[in-house]
Formats: C-alpha cells, structure tokens, sequence
C-alpha cells in the first residue's frame, strides 16, 4: 500500500516550521503521575547529561546508564566502534540521513518537546533490556523512530527496500514487539506495536510513524525487566535488512489505585493528527496484524 506518511523530503518547511509539543494538560496529568509514584521507578533522560546536539554510546565502557533508578543496558564493542543495546541522545536535526541519523529521533525531540530521548538498537545478540530496581507495573513508555530507519523505509537504501516498492502496493511493516519479565525470568506477557504499517486497505491508513506514540503496558503485569525486539516484512539473507532503531522516552509506572485509564498520558490532538492512522491502530493493542 502507498504510505502517505508526510515526508519531510517533500514538505520539509512544513515539517521544520511545525513547533514541538508544548508543556499544555498532558504533560500536566503526565507530571501528576509521575509526582503520584514515588514508590516505582520512573525515566525520562533529562537527568543525564550532555553537550548540546550530542549523544552517549558507552564508547568508554560503562556496560549502560541509569535514568533515575532504571538501568539501561548497553554493549559497545570497541573493535568495530559499534554499540547495541540503549544509546541516549539529544539531538534535534531531523534532515540527518543513513546511519549517521542513528541518534536522531525523527520526532526531532524527547517526548513532549523535552531534550533527552533513549535510543535502541537491536543487535545480533542479546536484546536491549530494561531493569527496574524491583518488580513493578507499568501504565507505557513513548516510542517513536530514529531518521535512519525512518529514511530507509521512506525511500529505500542499498541495503534494504522502499516501505510500499516502487508502484506503492507492498503491505509492509515494521514491528516493535515489548516482553515483559518478572523477578524470576519468567515471560509476563507481550505486546506488539507497530512503527510502520502499510498494509491496510485503506492507502490514507499507512504511515511511517515520525511522532512520539504511547504504547500502553498495562497487560505485561507486575515486571522486573523489559526487552525489546524488531521485526519487518523487509528480509534477506541475514535477517532483518530494515535498521534495527527505534527511540524511546518516558517510561510511566502505575500509580497506585488509579484505573488504567486515568494512568495513560493522553496524546495531544496534534501529534494524533500528524499520523494518518487510525487511532486504534496506534494502541499497543492492534492484534488484527501479523
């Protein structure tokens, strides 16, 4: 299907000129939840350091990082200068192409126009994870791509193909899949999410998300880790052709007696509008896909 996610390449004043999502009543009723779960361990970033437009790989070894009293794992291997695992980032151009976009959100910001944004990277081996310092339930975290998958699905590269080919009728797609564990190891639960999805019957449906999108977790229960893995309809002979990145923000504990839905942060109008999708696509609870 033709994706008609908006293109920064073709509507790049649009795209630059259209200002951040401002501090207005969700980031409100997110500040009110975070200040409510005192007792669960909470990240945004923004306690981490870094020079403007830069970003954090552990090329100096430190196995990870910790946003507030959550650990995020990260492998650098200093014999290719490569890294899996979680990066942190702030940098906010949203016209850096191919690998070097690895460490830019294509949002061009955190969520909620904050500064400081987790990167991923799923590599060969293990799976980039999540340790919180003890089991706990959660209400979602904020998801979004980087600009080098982003680009590669939006117009192809060597190495992999144009998300819809060349005629735009490819039904393909990019999965996020969340697994929660618990204090033993043991699997609570998944949840699936797409970063891109062009398979609908609908063309206006399909986009190649470029917006910050909760993805609710409430249904992995009480957990200890988190892991993340990718999947895309773009395979070769090694696997996966499409970039293994996506970009990760404020990760919301469950607050105590509160119902689930007063727990989710409510996306703003326009960044819903900025998604041509239905909206209960969006929710971490599309089980009508593959």
């Amino acid at each position: 299907m033709t994706s008609t996610s908006p293109s920064r390449r073709t509507s790049l004043a649009g795209t630059l000129s259209r200002p951040c999502r401002s501090i207005g009543p969700a980031a409100s009723v997110l500040a009110l939840l975070l200040a409510g779960a005192a007792q669960a361990a909470t990240a945004t970033f923004d306690d981490l350091a870094l020079p403007p437009e830069s970003y954090w790989n552990g090329a100096a070894g430190e196995g990870g990082f910790l946003s507030g009293d959550v650990f995020f794992a990260n492998d650098y291997n200093s014999d290719w200068d490569s890294w899996s695992g979680f990066a942190y980032s702030n940098r906010t151009d949203i016209r850096i192409a191919g690998m070097e976009g690895q460490y830019n959100a294509i949002a061009g910001s955190g969520q909620g126009g904050s500064p400081n944004y987790a990167v991923a990277f799923v590599g060969w081996e293990t799976p980039p994870a999540v340790t919180f310092p003890a089991p706990q339930g959660l209400s979602g975290l904020y998801v979004t791509n980087c600009n080098y998958a982003y680009d590669d699905m939006l117009g192809g590269s060597p190495f992999s193909k144009k998300f819809g080919g060349q005629e735009g009728d490819d039904e393909d797609w990019f999965k996020l899949t969340i697994t929660g564990l618990d204090e033993a190891g043991q699997v609570t639960g998944e949840v699936e999410f797409y970063l891109a999805d062009l398979r609908f019957a609908d063309n206006s449906l399909d986009y190649i998300l470029e917006t910050w999108a909760f993805v609710d977790l409430t249904s992995l229960g009480i957990v200890r880790t988190l892991q993340f893995h990718l999947d895309s309809s773009d395979q070769g002979l090694f696997g996966m052709n499409t970039p293994g990145y996506f970009c990760l923000d404020t990760i919301v504990p469950r607050t105590g007696d509160l119902p689930v839905a007063e727990q989710e942060p409510p996306v703003d109008s326009d960044e819903m509008a900025a998604i041509p999708a239905r909206a209960d696509n969006l929710s971490s609870q599309s089980s009508a896909r593959p």
